[in-house]
């Protein structure tokens, strides 16, 4: 059955390779981006599949006016794809006022008031599936992206949770979480804040190491793609999806230091219980609460 797909940042990296897979695919796209035009060998080629659309993801009423004109030249929208966002480098102090908005209104707020506007549509057919593209960089802090990766951090926690919410819906809802990959983002899309003294062991490794051309990530946007189509098509999808074997072994080196962390904490942390409270978890309370968190 053809799907309908609505894409942010479909023009360049992972949205354009995402694109073009759903298109070749067979598969019709509502292809949002800041500059159309930039889709046009795509609408030469699948005239009937593609639908073009205008779209500063930061524009409330555009989000509405583009979601409104998937509606009404599709009747649906099967996948919620939010891919679109930048990354920038600095120290957290470095950063003016309004980069530090710029990250979180295109990285955060976007992708939240994009699913609001889509998600009345999915819950009347009980059914859909949103890709929310976050980071490695949402699992784990690193110096000198630490505005970019609170949004993506904000990104996975609003996804977690949304998961719980629609799944008594029909709606499935996935984190995709990349390391590098070969797409511009920590080149011509990469922006950064001043250079301040005092960072010259932590965040300016980085920046210097991003500007030096360098940086040679392992991921390939197009096997990415594969991925995220098959991904839509399975009936128990994950909720975070790392891609990259580089991400992996990242991700895989924090969770074991943070657990490491809890152990050695953890006098610390369950002497904060009241006195009254007892083996909390063993009651029909704390089952109770198990239950609304989400887990047994």
């Amino acid at each position: 059955m053809t799907k309908i797909w609505f894409i942010t940042g479909s023009s360049r990296g992972l949205g354009r390779s995402l694109t073009e897979a759903v298109l070749a695919k067979g598969d019709k796209v509502a292809a949002t981006a800041r500059k159309p035009e930039q889709l046009d060998d795509l609408v030469a080629k699948y005239p009937d599949l593609i639908y073009p659309i205008q779209l500063d993801v930061t524009d409330n009423n555009q989000i509405q006016s583009a979601v409104e004109q998937t509606i009404k030249r599709f009747g649906k929208i099967d996948v919620l794809v939010n891919n679109a966002g930048f990354g920038i480098t600095g120290a957290a102090e470095a950063y003016t006022d309004e980069q530090v908005r710029s990250q979180l209104e295109t990285n955060l707020y976007a992708p939240i008031a994009i699913t609001r506007a889509v998600l009345p549509y999915m819950r009347k057919q009980r059914s859909g599936h949103i890709l929310q593209i976050s980071s490695v960089g949402g699992r784990v802090g690193s110096a000198g992206i630490t505005i970019y990766q609170a949004a993506k951090f904000g990104l996975g926690g609003f996804s977690e949770g949304l998961s719980k919410e629609l799944a008594p819906l029909g709606i499935k809802v996935t984190c995709v979480e990349p390391g590098g990959f070969r797409t511009d983002w920590a080149g011509d899309s990469m922006t950064y804040a001043k250079s301040i003294e005092g960072y010259e062991q932590s965040v300016d490794v980085r920046a210097n190491f991003f500007k030096s051309g360098d940086f040679k990530p392992v991921g390939d946007p197009d096997k990415a793609a594969k991925v995220m189509i098959d991904l839509v098509d399975s009936p128990e999808p994950p909720v975070h999806l790392i891609l990259g074997s580089e991400a992996v072994a990242i991700v895989k080196h924090s969770e074991a230091a943070k657990n490491a962390e809890l152990d050695k904490w953890l006098p610390v942390s369950v002497s904060t219980d009241h006195n009254e409270a007892g083996d909390f978890f063993a009651t029909e309370a704390g089952k109770s609460y198990r239950g609304l968190i989400g887990y047994k």
